[in-house]
This record gives structure tokens, C-alpha cells and sequence, in this order.
């Protein structure tokens, strides 16, 4: 069985996260130590996973990725279709492609791919290609919070997450797609997290997205279709958050 070398599982959208999809260990070890370098010098956190052929980060691909540093010859998945087949879930991510020779790169329109670096690679024209990544992705205003579950690590957008419940030691975040259970961290740590994109903490156990909310009755908040206790000490605060998230929509 094939290694997967996963160095980091930090889980946050505020990182990062870069895939290496490379079978050739050499270049793997340099694209490592120019993403360091990377790091250090333009002061950013990385996040590297490494793959070693195309068919393994396909065979667990849930659109938690930033950026994907792919290889286009490889012994069992050529880069070219792993690539199309990550594209049939996630239109976001970023794809480099890493090649020897320039009329493979070409192909990457295809499947919208932002550049390419050809090997061998300098550290000046890697720097260059990821700067221009980063800062396409920073230009996104949709945000994405990583959650750790049993089948492994989904990237939800902060915009399509509805409420977050707590259950004992676990939280299950409600989409519009459908649920992810976690137990990686903490009710706590999510209302920091997410405190600043217009989400409230209604109760002990709901964190509610104020954007789905369609009316606040007596006791309960109504949103998408959903009914959820409001604590009693937490119903004017409600509103009055409710009532600013509507007049800044509403400029």
C-alpha cells in the first residue's frame, strides 16, 4: 500500500492549505522547502499534505483544499485527470500544474488550471505562482471552515452553514446540503471563530447563521425551516443583532 504523508491537520480556514501531488520524491522535498521559504518570507501559514500519486488525493478529495501543486506524469493517475475529476466537485480550488515540458501545462485550460512551473523549478519562479495564488484566494470573499468527521475532513462554506448544535462533546453542523458531525473542537472556539460573519449564539447548544433566520418568535428563532429555543437571556440580544444584520444587508 502507497504512503499518504499528511504533515499538518490544523483544520482552519485562516491557514493556508496546500496539497503536493507529486511522485518524484526529489521534487516533493523541494516543493516542501520553497513552500517554507514561502512561508517565512511573505509571513503566511501553510498547511502541506503530500500525495504521492494523483488517483490518492482523488480518493479522498472533499474540497479541503486551497491550492493543489500537481504533477502531471504519474505512474497511476496522470495529473491531467485528476484534476478533472477533483473539478467535478470543487470549481474553487486552485490548480498549478508541475511538468517538464511546457505543451502539457497548455492542457490546464481545460480544466481551469491558474499556471504552471516547469521543472526544473527555481525558487523565484515557484514564488512568483504562488504569490499570484494566494492572492486570487484571498480576493474570494466566500470563507470555508474545515470539519473533522469519521470519513474524514470537509471544507463547508461559512456562507451555506446554517447552525452549529452541540450534543456532549460533539458538534453537528447543519447545511444546506445536509449534516457533518465533529469532534475536533469546541462550541467555544467556534463562536470566536465565527463571530465576526454575522452568526449568534442563541442558546448553550445552537450557534445560528442570522442570514437563514426568517422570524424570532416568543420563544423560539425560526430559520430554514428549522425551530430553535431561544435562552431567555439571550432574546433581546438576539434581536437587536438580528435587526443590525438586517440594516447592513440592506444598504
Amino acid at each position: 500500500k502507497r504512503r499518504i504523508d499528511y504533515e499538518k491537520q490544523k483544520g482552519t480556514w485562516k491557514m493556508i492549505s496546500v496539497a503536493i501531488v507529486e511522485d518524484d520524491e526529489h521534487y516533493a522535498v523541494i516543493l516542501k522547502e520553497y513552500l517554507k521559504k514561502y512561508e517565512e518570507e511573505y509571513r503566511e501559514a501553510i498547511d502541506v499534505t503530500r500525495f504521492e500519486d494523483g488517483d490518492e488525493i482523488v480518493e479522498i478529495y472533499r474540497s479541503q483544499f486551497d491550492i493543489i501543486l500537481m504533477d502531471i506524469e504519474m505512474r497511476f493517475m496522470n495529473g491531467m485527470e485528476a484534476a478533472k475529476k477533483i473539478r467535478e466537485k470543487d470549481s474553487q480550488v486552485i490548480i498549478i500544474f508541475i511538468t517538464n515540458m511546457a505543451s502539457y501545462a497548455i492542457m490546464g485550460y481545460e480544466v481551469d488550471a491558474l499556471d504552471y512551473v516547469l521543472k526544473p523549478i527555481s525558487y523565484f519562479a515557484f514564488s512568483q505562482r504562488l504569490n499570484r495564488a494566494v492572492k486570487r484566494m484571498k480576493r474570494r470573499k466566500e470563507k470555508f471552515i474545515a470539519v473533522n468527521t469519521k470519513n474524514g475532513v470537509h471544507r463547508i462554506p461559512v456562507s451555506g452553514l446554517c447552525w452549529v448544535e452541540s450534543q456532549g462533546h460533539r458538534l453537528t453542523y447543519h447545511t444546506k446540503e445536509g449534516e457533518y458531525e465533529s469532534t475536533t473542537s469546541s462550541m467555544k472556539e467556534l463562536e470566536q471563530d465565527l463571530g465576526t460573519v454575522n452568526f449568534f449564539r442563541c442558546n448553550k447548544c445552537y450557534l445560528i447563521n442570522l442570514f437563514f433566520v426568517t422570524g424570532i418568535d416568543e420563544n423560539d428563532v425560526l430559520l430554514n425551516g428549522q425551530r430553535i429555543q431561544i435562552s431567555r437571556s439571550k432574546k433581546g440580544d438576539l434581536k437587536k443583532a438580528f435587526l443590525e444584520y438586517m440594516g447592513e444587508t440592506m444598504k
